[in-house]
């Protein structure tokens, strides 16, 4: 069975750590915009620089961008066995080009994962995550702390509180989500693809309820 997903959630929902599962249990890929901007930013292409400026103030890349970075993705052949869309589409234009996107490639998607949290939930979760200065590596004060504390356990590094980590980004972040996203959600919910999920319970708990919907 093709599994073409999107996954949607506010930021700190677990997605990118549900996606991972995801492609690890049905063997597809996960495909992560975040990722591919942060790839972009560390070998300062263009794109990445254009990308900054827009994540450092909070708001969301605009749709040419995105769209461009998507559609060479989707036309990799790793994809035809199905994916996991993780941060994409964000706007119902969007959601739009991703439909024709993927009608020229003969495909569809079959369900979108709607991952539901709190607010103060995403909050508690975002601005306890650390970043190592020197190799990127991710902590989680609660989760995945290091072993001393402001030091990366792989290089020794520094540990900071990333720009987008601190609790009035994460909280304009989720406005900017909510303001942005309910049209995608009533969207998907219209066309009959939209699932919720519960993001509150515990990982396996998030899976076992994904892989409910998917099998």
């Amino acid at each position: 069975m093709m599994h073409n997903l999107v996954l949607l959630g506010p930021p700190g929902a677990g997605k990118g750590t549900q996606a991972e599962r995801i492609s690890e249990l049905y063997g597809i890929p996960h495909i992560s915009t975040g990722d591919i901007f942060r790839d972009n930013l560390k070998r300062g292409t263009e794109l990445g620089l254009k990308a900054k400026e827009y994540m450092d103030r909070g708001e969301l890349v605009p749709d040419e961008v995105v769209i461009g970075i998507v559609r060479n993705r989707l036309a990799e052949p790793d994809c035809d066995k199905g994916f996991v869309l993780d941060g994409f589409p964000r706007t119902v234009a969007q959601a739009d080009a991703l439909k024709e996107m993927l009608a020229s490639m003969g495909k569809s998607i079959n369900h979108v994962l709607n991952i539901q949290v709190p607010d103060q939930t995403v909050v508690e979760r975002l601005t306890a995550r650390r970043t190592c200065r020197s190799c990127g590596a991710i902590y989680h004060l609660k989760f995945n702390p290091p072993r001393e504390e402001g030091r990366c356990d792989a290089c020794g590094g520094e540990l900071y509180v990333r720009d987008d980590d601190r609790e009035e980004t994460v909280r304009a972040r989720l406005e900017e989500y909510r303001s942005k996203t309910q049209p995608l959600i009533d969207y998907y919910r219209a066309e009959g693809l939209l699932r919720d999920i519960d993001g509150g319970a515990s990982m396996e708990e998030v899976l076992d309820s994904i892989r409910k919907v998917l099998e």
